[in-house]
């Protein structure tokens, strides 16, 4: 902890999208403050949301240096991973046995990822971009001539598997390739916790695109070419399988979690049972794990921490706002619904529902990898957008909130 004249330590564990957007957020409400502390295992920020852009347009994900990305906001740089907390010491342990002390702690270190199925292709893993052109050719010359796209039951973000089909059914159809593309899904429709009337706009675009949706179906197993689909065990005949992870909670030493390992936090971000301790991101409880989320959770965090130290403004609850950008890699339409109430059944558009159009839309992240202002004109981008926002009493019962349902 800090000693009497020196100013508080602030110690950020994780250099992704919510440890950068909390960095951002802390350094612009607290001024100077705090000291700020950057804990992250890697070098690098890599721009996960367009990890699924890498085997159609043969660029390598946005990536920046976390070196000259503390430095601009004035913190230290430790790489490392974060191994346990002492929050009775206001301390952590990282990987190679060091400690480090802290006033406020805010933990965005994400949550661990395992494949649902040994004989399937996993999504991002191992952060290795897809070799989808091998895998639509495998899927062809197989007797099934099917490629199934799965998402498995569980905490998880759903777009990506539908970013994948599409893109995936278009580069067949590039490559001359006869193979079926269909998406397995707990979900009653596609993309169905954004609502019925831009879940119904998906499905009409999968149709179009001649992709074919198994939804309301778990898928149990993989074994020898056959999914099997519950209820019912059905089984479905395919060549290639490629599926989104199963998620975990982090579980860290000295922490509370859930029965999954999460970590509980309130609506301001702060973990349950522990004082000046805060989470955001993944691996914090909300069933829902999607980047601009995690960034929601970082500013509300960095608002209350603010506020602690004594900036003067009143800190707001985390209200969660999803908003997403649906990749075809041909046009596409954009959508928002509001499930809170008054939105209706959603809306199509063509604008931006945010400014500026990043894949992930965080209040500092967005605008600083946009290298633009915080408000602006909104041109026109060949994308699906949709927007929900949720009650303000999701945090009483975080885990009673099923993504693969209508969130109204």
């Amino acid at each position: 902890m800090s000693r009497a004249n020196e100013r508080p330590v602030v110690l950020i564990a994780g250099g992704g999208i919510a440890g950068l957007e909390a960095l951002m957020a802390i350094r612009d409400l607290a001024g100077d403050r705090a000291r700020i502390t950057l804990v992250a295992p890697d070098p690098e920020f890599v721009y996960k949301p367009l990890i699924v852009e890498e085997p159609f347009s043969f660029q390598p994900a946005e990536e920046h240096a976390l070196a000259p990305v503390a430095e601009e906001f004035d913190a230290e740089l430790v790489q490392a991973a974060l191994a346990a907390v002492d929050p009775a010491a206001h301390s952590v342990t990282l990987g190679d046995g060091s400690t480090l002390d802290y006033d406020r702690l805010v933990v965005c270190v994400g949550a661990r990822a395992r494949p649902a199925f040994e004989e399937a292709v996993t999504m991002r893993v191992d952060g290795a971009p897809l070799a989808i052109e091998s895998l639509l050719r495998d899927a062809e010359g197989s007797e099934a001539k099917r490629i199934a796209f799965v998402i498995p039951p569980g905490k998880t973000w759903p777009l990506p598997v539908y970013e994948l089909a599409l893109m995936g059914r278009r580069k067949a159809r590039e490559l001359g390739l006869t193979v079926e593309c269909c998406v397995v899904t707990p979900e009653e429709g596609p993309l169905i916790a954004f609502g019925r009337g831009p879940s119904e706009a998906v499905r009409e675009l999968l149709e179009a695109r001649g992709i074919v949706l198994h939804a309301a179906v778990r898928a149990k197993s993989l074994h020898e070419g056959v999914l099997t689909l519950a209820p019912g065990d059905r089984p479905l005949a395919v060549g290639r399988v490629v599926s989104l992870p199963l998620l975990e909670g982090p579980r860290i030493p000295g922490l509370p979690a859930d029965d999954e390992g999460f970590i509980p936090i309130d609506g301001h971000g702060r973990v349950r049972e522990v004082q000046d301790v805060f989470a955001a991101g993944d691996g914090a409880n909300f069933p829902i794990k999607h980047g601009g989320l995690g960034s929601q959770q970082a500013d509300a965090a960095a608002e209350q921490i603010a506020a602690e130290l004594g900036a003067e403004l009143e800190p707001q609850p985390f209200v969660p706002v999803i908003r997403g950008k649906l990749l075809t890699g041909d046009e596409s339409i954009h959508l928002q619904h509001t499930a809170a109430g008054g939105g209706g059944e959603g809306q199509v558009s063509a604008d931006h529902l945010w400014w500026p159009p990043q894949k992930i839309s965080g209040r500092y992240l967005s605008p600083w990898l946009g290298h633009t202002a915080l408000h602006g004109e909104l041109p026109a981008e060949r994308s699906l957008e949709v927007e929900v926002a949720l009650p303000k009493e999701w945090h009483e019962e975080p885990m009673a909130i099923d993504p693969y349902k209508p969130l109204a």
